[in-house]
């Protein structure tokens, strides 16, 4: 009754070419979901024939993206985009904070680096904060004058009440936006009706008159043992619990957080190709990996133990926003020692973007971009040098992997740094040739290489060359693609399940 209900409601607006109040997603703290269930309802409304967008005033994050037209926001709001089916722009994230250490953080403002400025000075009463966000609301505007609805993403908790006047990322925004709010709250981690009724109540008048519904996310076992405590949590708050979303692992969909890489310290399993990835304490853009933990052929595991690292057919040495700390720390634990020793006993060692740069001769910060050291010596797996300048490229780009191969498959990926890498004496080979004549990266043999594109192992002809290398037959490939949008529709069909569609839709209007 509810789907008959739904198709006809939905019809109806169509018909009348009805426009949505914006839907924003919150939460009770940080990992509770918010960012899944973001895209689970950008797809939602792209099935249901809108035309839906994402936005996130302020993201913290390593993991981003470039735009097609060059600029960088938080990867998440990339994924939701592409669950929108349309391109990502950086409107959809205008302020995006990459910790760099030392207590600061680059602050990329509209898609484009803004300085660097500490947690004390960010929030500081009278500080950025203001400006940022009259940039934040003009961003929205211009956003919400193309898409219909625009789904927001809040940040954390909502109720951190110390910073509340500060915060331009949840209900000040939602109240700005006049968003129909939906509080996320992860059932998983225990204590659900202390952190939903506390942070309800800790919520203005205002801010709690905005709040429309409750969505508990993560919920293990039979949800119909839940329905008294359901009834409870809404007799003492006052507001519908909407949904209620069960645990799931069989749908694969890029996390936005670093915790999650806690999950992902397989070790070793024998009959796969055994990829390591470098555990940095500055790592970014771990997505790039994703694709890894799908295709049967490879095993992927994070690692910072030398022994753990050593055991694998695959090292990659990863993305990292500060690397001439991390190549300090790789040093001083012994992790560099075992890149090294790998790559000598023959195991494939690949860098990307930082890893590329540390694999080099020598790294260069004349200007102190990331501030401390002006100079480090590299991995010496690769023969060039690398200067941190403070331009940073982001671009997406078309190449042709090894482009003195017979293979001449288009690829894709993007471009995220701040530095220049160079022959250190004559020319390299390199690995990519981008369809506009440049020429990316350093190939050494087909074991030893290094690149500034993310997303490269993200085309079947790469993982073909990895697995091939490594002794594995080939396969079918693996259209990543294909299998992302599989993912999304997925998604969108638990989440439309197991929420009260009816009632959503009811308050977006």
């Amino acid at each position: 009754m509810q789907f008959l209900y739904l198709c006809e409601h939905t019809f109806k607006l169509m018909e009348k070419n009805r426009h949505l109040r914006p839907m924003m997603l919150v939460g009770t703290g940080s990992d509770a979901g918010k960012s899944v269930i973001n895209t689970a309802f950008c797809r939602i409304f792209k099935q249901d024939g809108y035309h839906p967008a994402p936005f996130k005033a302020q993201n913290m994050s390593l993991n981003s993206y470039s735009t097609p037209d060059g600029c960088e926001i938080g990867r998440a709001q990339a994924v939701q985009a592409e669950a929108c089916g349309i391109a990502p722009t950086s409107d959809m994230n205008p302020v995006l904070l990459k910790p760099s250490g030392n207590l600061t953080s680059q602050v990329v403002l509209n898609g484009h680096p803004d300085g660097n400025i500490s947690a004390r000075d960010y929030f500081s009463r009278g500080g950025r904060i203001e400006q940022l966000f009259v940039e934040v609301q003009s961003a929205f505007s211009r956003l919400s004058k193309q898409y219909n609805p625009i789904v927001l993403e809040g940040a954390g908790s909502i109720s951190e009440i110390n910073l509340r006047d500060r915060d331009i990322t949840n209900m000040r925004m939602a109240l700005a936006a006049s968003a129909s709010v939906y509080l996320v709250a992860d059932i998983d981690r225990g204590g659900l009706f202390a952190s939903v009724y506390g942070t309800v109540m800790l919520l203005r008048p205002e801010e709690r008159a905005a709040l429309k519904g409750v969505i508990i996310n993560k919920f293990r076992g039979d949800i119909t043992l839940f329905d008294e405590g359901r009834k409870m949590l809404e007799e003492l708050i006052h507001i519908p619990v909407v949904g209620i979303i069960p645990w799931f692992d069989d749908i694969h969909v890029e996390e936005e957080d670093s915790v999650e890489l806690e999950r992902k310290t397989n070790i070793r399993r024998d009959g796969s190709i055994n990829v390591a990835v470098v555990l940095l304490d500055h790592l970014s853009n771990f997505t790039d990996f994703d694709v890894l933990e799908l295709d049967p052929r490879f095993n992927l595991y994070y690692s910072n133990h030398p022994e753990e690292l050593e055991a694998a057919d695959i090292v990659i040495v990863p993305g990292s926003k500060n690397t001439i700390a991390d190549l300090q720390n790789l040093r001083a634990s012994g992790v560099a020692d075992a890149i090294v020793n790998a790559a000598q006993k023959g195991h494939t060692v690949i860098g990307i973007c930082g890893g590329y740069q540390m694999m080099g001769h020598r790294i260069l910060d004349p200007q102190n971009v990331e501030g401390g050291l002006q100079s480090a010596l590299g991995l010496n797996l690769l023969p060039v040098d690398t200067v941190i300048g403070k331009i940073k490229i982001t671009q997406q780009s078309s190449f042709h992997f090894l482009p003195d191969s017979k293979d001449d498959t288009s690829c894709k990926g993007y471009e995220i740094h701040m530095g220049t890498t160079t022959a250190m004496d004559g020319t390299i080979q390199p690995l990519n040739r981008l369809t506009d004549d440049r020429e990316d990266g350093c190939f050494v043999n087909d074991r030893c290489w290094g690149t500034y594109m993310h997303g490269i192992l993200d085309n079947s002809s790469v993982l073909d060359f990895l697995a091939k290398n490594h002794g594995t037959a080939e396969t079918a490939p693996f259209d990543y693609a294909k299998f992302k949008e599989e993912q999304y529709d997925k998604l969108a069909e638990l989440v439309r399940s197991h929420c009260d569609m009816q009632k959503i839709y009811e308050s977006l209007l």
